[in-house]
């Protein structure tokens, strides 16, 4: 009997057959999409622990691009910069839930927009979930007015007909 090319897991991509925790370093880099939205500043409701996210961007996001403009040094120059890991995929309420680490750790894939989906990075912009031209540089801000940069649209999800969910 002749397996289902779908089922052949030699043909399937490696974020379909590779553990989170078994990943190369440059698999886990690839998955991330560049949208910035885990690069944005966002409020911890105290007594509930809800996450609010803002429009406010990290010092070092390209505003115009949702990228690090300092990536190699990002954890000198920010030192409450973190480096996302598999247990933080999977238990982290401060990651957007179109993150591909947060929805491989949910079982849930890669989105259609996805570069290692589509072949294209500028789908992530096209489906509306990249951060660039929608924030404002943390430098611009001050610290005692991030409630009112409070946005919902970081929160929320981009199902695979390319649909903003809550």
């Amino acid at each position: 009997m002749t397996e289902h090319p779908s089922t052949n897991t030699a043909d399937a991509p490696f974020w379909e057959t590779t553990a989170l925790e078994d990943m190369t370093t440059t698999q886990w880099e690839s998955l991330c999409d560049g949208c910035g939205r885990c690069c944005l500043s966002k409020l911890e409701d105290i007594d509930t622990g809800a996450i609010a996210f803002t429009c406010v961007s990290c010092v070092l996001l390209d505003t115009k691009t949702a990228r690090c403009s300092d990536y190699p040094n990002r954890f000198k120059r920010v030192p409450d910069c973190l480096a996302i890991t598999p247990e933080m995929a999977r238990t982290s309420p401060w990651l957007p839930p179109t993150c591909a680490y947060k929805r491989l750790a949910e079982g849930r894939g890669l989105a259609w927009w996805h570069p290692l989906v589509s072949g294209d990075p500028n789908t992530v912009m096209l489906a509306g979930v990249s951060a660039a031209t929608r924030v404002v540089s943390e430098e611009e801000v001050e610290v005692d007015d991030l409630e009112r940069f409070i946005v919902n649209w970081p929160d929320e999800d981009v199902d695979e007909a390319g649909e903003g969910s809550v």
